[in-house]
């Protein structure tokens, strides 16, 4: 299953530091939209987000989805390769 991972970050890049590790901790990430994030993971998303959750500040905004196969957008070949080879 993919999660997508999508955040406003009201503070400087480098005061989260842990929020993305804790993001590239999982064993298959990709990073390829600024603030947003697909995950390759059998966690919840309710339950990824509460690992995330203590990484960030009061007024940040954060947003875990399950990925469905109802999906469009533009992205390089590289990105729907990995989407394809982590899908359900």
């Amino acid at each position: 299953m993919i999660l997508l991972v999508t955040y406003d970050l009201k503070q400087p890049n480098a005061s989260y530091s842990e929020l993305f590790d804790a993001l590239k901790g999982e064993d298959s990430w990709a990073h390829y939209i600024s603030s947003t994030w697909m995950i390759a993971t059998d966690k919840s998303a309710s339950q990824f987000s509460s690992e995330l959750t203590p990484h960030i500040f009061s007024g940040d905004r954060l947003l875990v989805v399950k990925l469905s196969d109802d999906r469009q957008g533009w992205l390089p070949r590289k990105a729907w390769d990995w989407i394809k080879r982590h899908s359900d």
